[in-house]
């Protein structure tokens, strides 16, 4: 497995990580692997474009909570605003990517806690 490099602890702490609840999921209209959702942050919602679509059923994700990148640059996908990024694992098979499994807290925890 490769490295990147290294980065300060300054450059870590600027990435703002919190949990937040999809709230609603759907196929991403203009996209076959993207996946449109919408993510509480407890007290603010977003739209996130996830390219999650062969992994998971958008019905399966609704309820779950999700760690999230929430200070990334905004980006239209496809035509679809998109106001963050989801944390997952990629489970890699014969350098072929097998799997996405989205990273979350083992319990549940109040929507926009901090993750450090």
């Amino acid at each position: 497995m490769e490295h990147k490099d290294t980065i300060s602890y300054d450059d870590f702490a600027r990435l703002e990580l919190r949990i937040a609840t999809i709230i609603a999921a759907e196929a991403h209209p203009n996209a076959d692997r993207l996946l449109k959702l919408q993510v509480d942050l407890g007290g603010e919602q977003r739209q996130i474009c996830a390219g999650i679509r062969q992994f998971a059923e958008a019905q399966d994700l609704v309820g779950q909570q999700v760690v999230m990148l929430v200070n990334l640059e905004p980006r239209t996908i496809r035509g679809e605003p998109s106001n963050g990024m989801l944390l997952a694992a990629s489970v890699m098979e014969d350098g072929r990517l097998q799997d996405v499994v989205l990273l979350g807290p083992r319990r549940a925890v109040p929507d926009g806690a901090a993750v450090s």
